[in-house]
């Protein structure tokens, strides 16, 4: 029987493999094999037709020893606690890699949001809000926006939220509206952090962007601004594949991407109605094309197993959580393929999740322009930070990665100190 993958333990390989790197004995970071926190609720709703249907959510705090928790809820069948736990440890990582005053946590509920209207999609939201706001605050752990929530599912978790506390608490979510408080320049940060992560890669790696062939595995929201941003903004003029859950194009001479950008930018549009040139391929056919970037930007466990042997990309540029697994990352690593990880490679929506916090608690406002370019600035620095502790240690920047997230939640947890 095949073994069924579990990402937490994934990530408990990795953790363990970075803390040896950094001689430390399993005392030094157990406490971060563990979540601090794990709160899983039942979530009845009455639906259209009368009757009442229950829904498993969760919310999980890995560690807080930075900072509060931080991040997003994602609404989807797939949704468990394992996952959960996995995605709350990676954004411990994410947070301490960047270099911002944050710990890891991360939400979901089971559930297919497209199935819901409007009216059962905000009852959800609001009943789920109401279960986990004591374990949530603008001070204790703040949700942002994940796979299938957006700006407007977090104004309804802030006004519930702040409906609970008898006061306004825009500083309980991020990824909200501008006019709640939200940030300019949030919604695209992510794609822009995968962007600016992929420049520095080629430049490190002696990649020229626009020639490049480049595929992007996923056309969601951080797929998107990959995309518009590399295009519009770092000069590839040769983004050969996309993809969504409707499958993949391809066009070997580089896609028109002026027109699919329109295209993807109409709100249910999706690949298979799209009629620029372009050749019909699946997922798997575009994350094993000859490419010199490939940047999976969808779900975790994409690149395993079954298909590492077939992968041809130079470089991977990790936009989604955990798209490669421990095995498949070791077998590409001997192979000489560079994998950019995803707790460096997608930091741009925390980074720029904390920017909006700190405006919410300063009562301010950015422009557009200072939250791109201190963006740019935080990524640099990030980059620059892995790219040495690779060097130094003779590792992936994987692993380099993680000795750098690990070092700083470490420090923190030792000053800290254990009490009681």
């Amino acid at each position: 029987m095949a073994h069924q993958y579990n990402p937490y333990e994934d990530m408990l390989a990795t953790l363990d493999k970075a803390a040896a790197l950094l001689g430390y004995e399993k005392s030094d970071y157990v406490t971060l094999r563990t979540p601090e926190r794990e709160l899983k609720v039942s979530v009845p709703v009455k639906m259209d037709d009368g009757t009442v249907q229950v829904f498993e959510g969760f919310r999980v705090q890995h560690n807080t020893s930075r900072g509060p928790a931080k991040g997003g809820i994602r609404y989807s069948t797939d949704v468990d606690l394992d996952e959960v736990k996995a995605l709350s440890a990676w954004m411990t990582f994410k947070c301490a890699v960047a270099d911002i005053p944050y710990g890891g946590a991360k939400g979901g509920i089971a559930v297919d949001p497209r199935k819901l209207s409007k009216r059962e999609l905000e009852e959800l939201t609001r009943r789920y809000t109401v279960m986990i706001s004591p374990i949530i605050g603008p001070e204790q752990d703040i949700p942002a926006p994940d796979m299938n929530t957006n700006g407007e599912i977090m104004a309804w978790i802030m006004d519930t939220y702040s409906e609970i506390t008898g006061k306004p608490a825009k500083g309980v979510v991020t990824g909200k509206p501008i006019e709640l408080g939200g940030s300019l320049g949030r919604t695209a940060a992510t794609g822009r952090g995968v962007m600016l992560t992929t420049k520095h890669i080629a430049e490190k790696k002696g990649v020229d962007l626009s020639t490049a062939k480049i595929a992007i595995q996923g056309m969601g929201n951080v797929g998107y601004y990959t995309a518009y941003t590399l295009a519009k903004e770092a000069g590839a003029k040769n983004i050969v594949a996309v993809s969504d859950i409707t499958g993949a194009i391809y066009n070997e001479n580089g896609l028109d991407m002026e027109s699919l950008l329109a295209h993807m930018s109409v709100k249910g549009n999706l690949l298979d109605t799209y009629t620029g040139p372009c050749t019909r391929i699946s997922n798997n056919d575009l994350l094993t094309l000859d490419v010199d970037i490939l940047i999976p930007a969808a779900l975790q466990n994409q690149i395993n197993a079954s298909n590492m042997a077939d992968i041809k990309a130079k470089i991977i540029v990790e936009a989604a959580n955990g798209p490669t697994t421990s095995e498949a990352d070791e077998y590409l690593a001997k192979k000489g393929i560079t994998i950019v990880p995803d707790i460096l490679a997608n930091s741009g929506g925390v980074i720029v999740s904390y920017f909006e916090w700190v405006q919410n608690m300063q009562f301010m406002a950015w422009n557009e322009e200072t939250v791109n370019a201190r963006l740019a600035e935080q990524i640099g620095k990030a980059f620059n930070d892995v790219w040495e502790a690779a060097e130094k240690n003779n590792c992936t920047l994987r692993m380099g990665a993680y000795i750098v997230s690990i070092g700083r939640v470490v420090t923190t947890t030792q000053m800290r100190g254990i009490w009681p």
